[in-house]
């Protein structure tokens, strides 16, 4: 648990300005904005990331959805998938809230190398 007292060059303090970094319009403004602080940086990456994770699993159960006999299934995993990124995308803005540097499995290791080129 690495927590962090910064500002951010928002006028924000970095953990609040690290947690509406998970609203998907506000990362990409933070991204282009934020000048000082890596945490904000890092979380505004990392919810992009996550968005782009939520996309492609989208697609893949849609795909898999087609497939006659199996497309089924998708009726029970709709709901599971959808709660557990929900799950993971709350859990990610209250560690950022807490100023916390909490990396999701991949994309937090992304997140962290790219936030540190920018």
């Amino acid at each position: 648990m690495n927590t962090v007292a910064e500002k951010s060059s928002t006028g924000l303090d970095a953990n609040v300005a690290a947690a509406l970094a998970y609203i998907p319009i506000i990362a990409i403004v933070f991204l282009v904005i934020e000048k000082g602080s890596k945490l904000v940086k890092f979380h505004a990456v990392q919810s992009l990331g996550l968005l782009v994770a939520w996309i492609v699993i989208f697609f893949g159960l849609s795909i898999f959805g087609m497939i006659p006999v199996l497309g089924w299934a998708t009726l029970l995993l709709w709901p599971l998938v959808g709660i557990g990124m929900f799950v993971v995308w709350l859990i990610a803005l209250l560690k950022a809230f807490k100023g916390e540097w909490w990396k999701l499995p991949v994309i937090g290791d992304i997140a962290e190398s790219q936030a540190a080129n920018l």
